[in-house]
Parts: structure tokens; C-alpha cells; sequence
């Protein structure tokens, strides 16, 4: 396939490329201008995709790193970051905000452009690590020594065919590829068509060890591709294993056809509100969508909390037979979230078997019958067992008594959840919910993987 129109549609134009070096000069020649005036031993160094000119057109952010010796403390080395940072938001007319990754940096916006300015060490090898922002410059300058001419356009074409077929992004809500993975790919298979090629007959456990350190058997992760720079680091360790999975699926779609070109575009789906709801009345299952509050916490530290909430409630359920069929979250990002479940049942009866110990330990038996008495007691197979009253027979009834101050120790809470739970949880209609941005995940709930194919 010639991939020029599609280079020539997401590569960064001329002048956002101009604008890109001048901004980010400025920016650095101010901080080590600042570092050189006040005497203050570190470097300021433009580093990630901006650096590596493998960036897509309209996702220039520009990250800039400021190095201190190994001997700065830890301390010193926050602060000092943290002030330069903040003159040089001064300077520039910028609102400085605070965000926490190892340790505090500073994200702001100056002509349009997303910077994050990080403090950091300056180290040598992986061996020197003090935090996991140290490795970021090493990266940059292994991407910039091994890509070879031309190579940066085949990761444009990688980082787009993921981010269009939804693998793309290391952050925790999507468990995708990292930008720094899909460079080392390329420099690993040379083109963004053979990439895919290899991937398409990728195991468990495929591995790629382009230093030759032979650590790869210290993990256990569905992609195994040992960081250049730290022998004992997996870059594919945030890749989830659905996510591994649909790129090795949407590799071997993509080769097998005909409308190539399609993957480089969103889905061209028209969502019509009525039709989406009338094929979950069509399922037949039984919807409870859960909506509450969200705290003013980062994103990162939000989307496992909701995760971990909504697979623990899922549990809770399967567990007093209300079977999940099917379930996930939704997120605004701002104020709410959802857990929605689709549930194979609606109401159970109003009995359910009660397991005991089995017929060869005696003792136990003989205090089963004692509690339960034997009049009510019978064997199934060499257990025994009585039939007890339910408690709760809808699902509804068994979440609305699970998320109360008393019981919601039950399920595995998001730590910043269970106020906001409590204090604002509905079960509602999920027609109450569909407006754009929820009927796209309606969309993706009742098709899964539809990003995968074309």
C-alpha cells in the first residue's frame, strides 16, 4: 500500500513543526539561561515524542526535563525544579499547575501548547534509577540514535493504525501501547507494515530484547520488550492482555484487507439513540446502570479506582447468584461515573441452597445439624446441606443494602470512592444517560472490538 496521502494527512505540517522549535527553545533557553544566572547545577533537555520527531499532527506536547546531578537531594532537587518552572511560567504569562507522577511537576499551556515541565536526575544507565521519570531522557536519546532516516514516518503510521483501532496509549484507562513501545517496534522491524506482519503470529510472552540482556524471563506479561536502557525494566508492562490481543487481531484483519486505508480513520458509524436502546430491550438481560459522584482526583488514580469498584461489584453479584453477564464503567472525567451491568437474571426465588460440611467429617456435621436443625437438613451427593431463605432476590435490593455505610466494606472500594458512592449513588434508567459521549460506550458495550475491523 502506498501510505503517502496518509502521511501527508497526520504528519505535523511545516508550520506546526516551526511553531513546535520555537516554543520549546524559548523554553529551554530560558531555564538554562535561569540555571547559568543563578548557579544552579542542572539542565534544562526537550525530550518524548516532540524530541524524537515521532509526533502525530495536533498532539505536539512538549515535555521538557530538568536534570540534576545524582548527589542532589531529593528534597532540593523538587524545589529548585518546581521554582524554575514557575518563572518560567511567569515569564511566558502561563498558569502553572500542579501534578504528581514520582514526584511533583508542572503542567501548563503557552501558545497553545500542552508543556509539562519535570524534574529529574541525570543518570547514565538504569542502574542509577532514583525515580521512573530518570529514564525518560535515556529513552530519548536511544530513539534518537537508533531510528534511522525515515524511520520516525512508520511510527506515525504505527501510533495512528493503534490509535484508530483503540490500542494506543499507555495511560490506565485504555492499557495500550506507550509511544516509546511503538518506537522500539519499528526499530525492531524496520517498517510499520512488517511490524504488523510479526505481529500478527505473536505468542503469550513474545519477547524483544533488541540489547541481547536476557532478563526477559524475570516476567510474565502478555508482551515482553526489555528497555534499551534498564535491563531489568519491561516496557510492555502497562500493555493489558485485551489490548495485547486486539492488535494481534487487528494486525492480522488489517493484512487480509481490501479497505486498508480505513484504518487510519475513525469508524464512520452513525449512533441513533433509539436503536441502541432497543437492542439492549432486544438482549433482553437486565440492565442496572449505577451512577454517583466522581472526586476532583487525577485521572490516572481515578480510572483503576472505578475498575477496581466495578470488578469487585461484579464479583459480589456472581457470587450470590445474580449473573453478570456482562459489565464495565463510564466516565465523564468531570462530576460522574457509571457502573453499568447486564445481568442474565432479574429476580431469583426465594431460597438457595446453603452448603455444610461433607458427611465424613462428623463433628462438623453433627454441629450443622445442631444450628439448623435436622428436620431441615438433607445430603446432595456427600455434602450437607438445608435450603435457605434469600435475603435479597433482585439485584437491585442486594446493591441498594451492599452500598450502605454498613455493608460497602464488602466490595473493594476505590479508597476516594466510597464517600462519593455513598453519599450519591442512583440506579437509574440507562435512556437517562444516553447522550453522545455515553451512547458511544453503549455502542462499544453491545459491539466489542468493532475498532478492530474494518
Amino acid at each position: 500500500m502506498d501510505y503517502k496521502i496518509i502521511l501527508d494527512e497526520i504528519k505535523p505540517t511545516e508550520e506546526e513543526k516551526d511553531k513546535v522549535r520555537d516554543v520549546s527553545g524559548h523554553l529551554l533557553d530560558f531555564l538554562n539561561d535561569k540555571c547559568y544566572v543563578s548557579g544552579i547545577d542542572a539542565e534544562a533537555v526537550l525530550v518524548g515524542s516532540v524530541a524524537k520527531k515521532t509526533y502525530l499532527r495536533g498532539k505536539s506536547d512538549i515535555d521538557i526535563f530538568i536534570s540534576f546531578p545524582l548527589s542532589t537531594d531529593k528534597k532540593d532537587l523538587k524545589q529548585m525544579g518546581l521554582d524554575l518552572a514557575h518563572q518560567c511560567c511567569d515569564a511566558f504569562n502561563a498558569e502553572p499547575y500542579h501534578q504528581f507522577a514520582s514526584h511533583p511537576y508542572v503542567t501548563t499551556e503557552i501558545d497553545g501548547f500542552k508543556i509539562d515541565f519535570v524534574p529529574c536526575y541525570q543518570i547514565d544507565d538504569g542502574s542509577q534509577l532514583k525515580s521512573a521519570v530518570d529514564r525518560t531522557i535515556l529513552h530519548t536519546k536511544f530513539v534518537q540514535a537508533n531510528l534511522k532516516e525515515g524511520q520516525n514516518e512508520e511510527v506515525l503510521l504505527l501510533k495512528r493504525f493503534m490509535d484508530m483501532t483503540g490500542t494506543y496509549g499507555s495511560e490506565f484507562k485504555v492499557g495500550g501501547f506507550a509511544g516509546y513501545l511503538c518506537e522500539l517496534l519499528i526499530i525492531k522491524y524496520g517498517t510499520f507494515e512488517n511490524t504488523l506482519k510479526e505481529a500478527a503470529d505473536w505468542q503469550f510472552g513474545h519477547t524483544i530484547d533488541l540489547m541481547e540482556y536476557g532478563t526477559a524471563k524475570m516476567f510474565k506479561d502478555p508482551l515482553i520488550c526489555i528497555d534499551p536502557t534498564d535491563k531489568n525494566r519491561n516496557v510492555g508492562a502497562a500493555l493489558r492482555l485485551d489490548k495485547y490481543s486486539q492488535f494481534i487481531q487487528s494486525a492480522r484483519n488489517y493484512l487480509n484487507s481490501d479497505k486498508k486505508s480505513e484504518y487510519f480513520y475513525p469508524l464512520n458509524k452513525y449512533l441513533d439513540k433509539d436503536s441502541i436502546l432497543n437492542e439492549f430491550k432486544a438482549r433482553e438481560s437486565n440492565m442496572i446502570a449505577i451512577k454517583f459522584d466522581i472526586p476532583q482526583i487525577p485521572l490516572d488514580t481515578l480510572h483503576p479506582q472505578l475498575k477496581k469498584t466495578a470488578d469487585s461489584l461484579k464479583r459480589q453479584l456472581d457470587k450470590n447468584d445474580f449473573l453478570v453477564f456482562q459489565h464495565d464503567y463510564w466516565t465523564d472525567e468531570e462530576s460522574c461515573a457509571v457502573i453499568l451491568l447486564e445481568l442474565a437474571v432479574s429476580k431469583l426465588n426465594n431460597i438457595k441452597v446453603h452448603e455444610g460440611p461433607r458427611v465424613y467429617y462428623r463433628q462438623a456435621c453433627d454441629n450443622f445439624i445442631e444450628k439448623f436443625g435436622l428436620e431441615n437438613c438433607y445430603l446432595l451427593d456427600d455434602m450437607l446441606v438445608y435450603n435457605a431463605k434469600r435475603e435479597f432476590t433482585t439485584p437491585e435490593s442486594f446493591i441498594s443494602n451492599l452500598l450502605t455505610k454498613e455493608h460497602i466494606s464488602i466490595i473493594k472500594v476505590g479508597k476516594n470512592l466510597t464517600e462519593p458512592i455513598l453519599d450519591s449513588y442512583n440506579i437509574i434508567d440507562i435512556e437517562d444517560l444516553a447522550n453522545d459521549d455515553f451512547l458511544i460506550f453503549l455502542d462499544d458495550f453491545l459491539y466489542p472490538n468493532q475498532h478492530i475491523k474494518r
